[in-house]
């Protein structure tokens, strides 16, 4: 199976990041996203494919000193529970 994850906008409210960082926190979020629909599967409303234009996914808490990794972690991984019924 061939995943590709493209993540046309990231909105995060009340973070004060450069483009810079925004691009680099998509470009991790998209990887966890894609280890996490590997490990743990494709949801099977997704398996057919296509365009999906919002995944509700909740509010998300980051606690200050959290560096990109773990905010993408927390992101993927909150996108993803927002993906399964």
């Amino acid at each position: 199976m061939n995943i590709n994850i493209d993540i046309e906008k990231l909105v995060l409210e009340g973070m004060s990041i450069s483009p810079s960082q925004g691009r680099k926190l998509q470009g991790l979020v998209e990887t966890e996203l894609a280890r996490l629909l590997r490990t743990e599967g494709v949801p099977d409303k997704w398996l057919s494919g296509g365009v999906v234009p919002h995944v509700p996914s909740g509010a998300i808490q980051v606690k200050p000193g959290t560096n990109p990794t773990q905010m993408a972690q927390q992101i993927a991984q909150t996108v993803y529970r927002g993906m399964k019924p």
